[in-house]
């Protein structure tokens, strides 16, 4: 294999018929082997976590909430068939129900599959039309395709929900990709989080299809809305505690509830925290600053008190599990280019996602969620907070070398 990817790649060095598209071969070339080059000078780091093993271990950790988000999906759509509603009418129920699946099949085979006939349209359009803005950019820049966007084709339908046309999912991941990415001049330059820019450009402009009542399975024949992760953080502000008694923590730490592919599942996020802790790929920092300033801000409400809105009585432990929280602070806010470097930084970055998050959560009447909007508004500010850390470090190192 080696030999026969040297022969092709002679026809994309420099030279050769294909030069021009040198970056989509070098991607695929390195996506199937170690690259070549090599450091030989004797001044130089060597790590063998190289940025490719650094972003599939993130695709790895992901693994979990992936695989629950298959689950919960058909999940939910058949625990909406069972009380009256119908499926929707289009190729993926005309597959799965070719393939011997009832409607209101609730075995985990049947969840599963059902859950891949939403999942896999939505991953293959986000692969096919962010993967041509980055070969496209790549090409007219002259430099390689780089691992980072693999991982933000990961994410992206994992903030998304089931039934999202997928004509939305193209134009999401192209805004993510161009405007989120390439206009800063591609990775390791971006400012913000591209699939976090890409959510954002249609939670504003379609707001009908990826929030409300009807994201997940609207009933056409019977009248029953779907619910969506946002429908029950705006039930939690709406009725707040009396509300919160009728559902199972226990459910909805499992992911048992209606949602984005990747937030529902508590558990499956934490799996796949502990595995980007352990293997130093995400800060835990970040994560931990995210919590304790939820709990900050959500510990001050439950104290102050409100006679006129429910949620400030919410209590830490369902914050901590509903929406988009635990997968905001574990896969989106340790993004490592647009989150801070300095260990400080990264801690007080957390704190103020976490403490943003809350607050808008609580007080703000007409959005349920936080985590997004606070996340895009401290990537904002993550290189000031930086610039304060390193120069305080600079001027505390002057004064111990003039002593």
């Amino acid at each position: 294999m080696r030999r026969l990817f040297d022969q092709i790649g002679k026809n994309f060095e420099k030279g050769g018929r294909w030069h021009k598209l040198e970056p989509l071969w070098e991607a695929i070339d390195t996506f199937a082997f170690t690259p070549g080059k090599v450091t030989t000078g004797r001044v130089a780091v060597r790590d063998s976590t190289d940025l490719k093993r650094a972003m599939i271990t993130v695709v790895i950790a992901l693994v979990p909430a992936i695989l629950f988000g298959l689950f919960n999906a058909g999940y939910q759509s058949h625990l909406a068939v069972s009380r009256g509603a119908a499926l929707l009418p289009d190729w993926q129920s005309a597959l799965y129900t070719a393939l011997g699946f009832a409607g209101n099949d609730l075995s985990v085979l049947a969840c599963v599959v059902h859950g891949l006939l939403y999942y896999l349209p939505v991953l293959v359009v986000t692969f096919a039309v962010g993967g041509f803005w980055e070969v496209l950019f790549a090409v007219v820049r002259r430099h390689e395709v780089n691992e980072g966007f693999f991982v933000t084709a990961m994410l992206f339908p994992m903030v998304l929900p089931a039934t999202i046309p997928l004509w939305q999912v193209a134009m999401g991941i192209s805004f993510g990709v161009v405007i989120g990415k390439e206009v800063f001049g591609g990775v390791g330059m971006n400012v913000f989080n591209p699939a976090l820019v890409g959510r954002v450009f249609l939670f504003f402009a379609y707001p009908g299809d990826i929030s409300g009542d009807a994201v997940w399975v609207p009933a056409l024949t019977t009248g029953i809305d779907g619910v969506s992760g946002a429908t029950y953080l705006a039930e939690m502000k709406a009725q707040g505690l009396p509300f919160l008694a009728q559902q199972s923590w226990t459910d909805a730490f499992l992911g048992l509830r209606a949602g984005s592919f990747g937030e529902t599942s508590a558990l499956a996020i934490l799996l796949g925290a502990a595995l980007l802790v352990v293997t130093r790929v995400a800060s835990w920092r970040i994560m931990l600053g995210t919590v304790l300033g939820l709990a900050f801000m959500v510990t001050l409400c439950n104290l102050t008190g409100s006679t006129t809105n429910p949620a400030f009585a919410v209590p830490l432990h369902w914050h901590l599990i509903l929406g988009g929280f635990a997968f905001g602070a574990v896969f989106m806010a340790t993004d490592p280019v647009s989150a801070p470097f300095t260990p400080w930084g990264r801690l007080i970055y957390g704190f103020a996602i976490g403490a943003l998050a809350g607050l808008v959560r609580i007080i703000n009447p007409a959005y349920p969620e936080g985590m997004m909007l606070a996340i895009l508004l401290m990537n904002a500010f993550s290189n000031f907070i930086d610039f304060f850390f390193v120069r305080a470090n600079i001027q505390r190192r002057a004064k111990r070398y003039e002593a």
